[in-house]
């Protein structure tokens, strides 16, 4: 099988490349690296089957060195290319803006090009601060197009819009999944998500910072589970959309007390003003998922969390 994988310098894109190579793909990554990362890939780029391509996807494809990588056929387009971080969103709105518009349109007149399959890494956030609880495909969301976050969530509610309508118009093997909160190894420390941000702050001996009084919640995903799910999802041929994520639901309080526990950490917690738009509440259900794929996580957070304290620890040692 041939795989291209936008964003695969990210985080979970990296891993996606690496369980794709393991199971016998060649893999063409494209990666602008806007906020993905080569040393994500470092591990890997010894490897004849992986090519990298220094590649922005809202850009036209056709060009000399994507075409050559792309010389010889695609069975898989995953189109992960997006900030996904609300320090990077923020900080790049146009940018998210342009990767769930005209990068996903890029995306899939490739896959619909090679006749391959095609699936869009769509998100939880297209359910806004949810009225709904736990959170099922049918539900439409409840969302801003206006506020800070609307850079995103929209982006991705427009991406889930073009991929239905080329399948519509084309009729293009697409699918769709929603991810929630994913965590593991290669997340970025200062990328403003609960998981990197609390494990920073306590191997720091910093004050953990619990936006408003932490009683909202999260669903944490180990990124090994959530790669398995989408590899199943592409393998389905379902259409989607389909949830993937982990129903084990925590207050973000209870994630920092955590985070203190596996680092064996002094940090206290201090509250700090909540950000605008936060969503209070975020859970996945997967009942989808399960009867489709036969999928569910199988990292638990205990275990999932320290293999993450661990590899951040490891980080800090190579950077001293």
């Amino acid at each position: 099988m041939r795989a291209v994988v936008t964003g695969g310098a990210g985080f979970v894109g990296s891993r996606l490349c690496e369980v794709l190579l393991d199971g016998g793909a060649e893999v063409v990554c494209l990666d602008n690296l806007l906020t993905g990362s080569l040393g994500n890939l470092a591990h890997l780029r010894g490897r004849p089957e992986l090519r990298f391509e220094l590649c922005d996807v809202t850009e036209d494809l056709d060009g000399g060195q994507v075409r050559a990588a792309l010389r010889g056929g695609v069975d898989l387009v995953l189109h992960l290319a997006s900030p996904a971080s609300p320090v990077d969103y923020l900080e790049h709105p146009l940018e998210t803006l342009d990767a769930g518009s005209r990068g996903t349109r890029n995306a899939l007149r490739l896959a619909d090009e090679h006749g391959a399959r095609f699936v869009l890494a769509s998100t939880s956030e297209i359910y806004g601060d949810p009225q709904v609880h736990p959170q099922r495909e049918s539900y439409w969301g409840n969302v801003s197009t206006v506020g800070p976050r609307s850079v995103y969530d929209e982006a991705k509610r427009f991406g889930e819009a073009l991929t239905a309508g080329y399948r519509r118009a084309h009729g293009t093997d697409t699918g769709i999944v929603r991810i929630f909160n994913t965590y593991g190894p290669h997340m970025r420390a200062h990328d403003g998500r609960v998981v990197p941000t609390f494990v920073r702050q306590a191997l720091a001996g910093e004050q953990l910072t619990v936006a408003g009084d932490g009683s909202q919640t999260r669903s944490l995903c180990y990124v090994d589970d959530l790669v398995e799910g989408l590899l199943a999802f592409a393998r389905s041929g379902h259409p989607g959309p389909m949830n993937l994520g982990n129903p084990h639901e925590l207050t973000v309080r209870q994630i920092a007390e955590d985070v203190i526990t596996a680092t064996r950490s002094s940090s206290s917690l201090v509250q700090v003003e909540r950000p605008e738009d936060d969503p209070c509440l975020r859970c996945p259900d997967i009942s989808l998922a399960r009867a489709e794929l036969g999928w569910e996580p199988r990292v638990a957070w205990e275990t999932g969390l320290a293999r993450t304290v661990a590899w951040f620890r490891e980080l800090d040692r190579s950077a001293a």
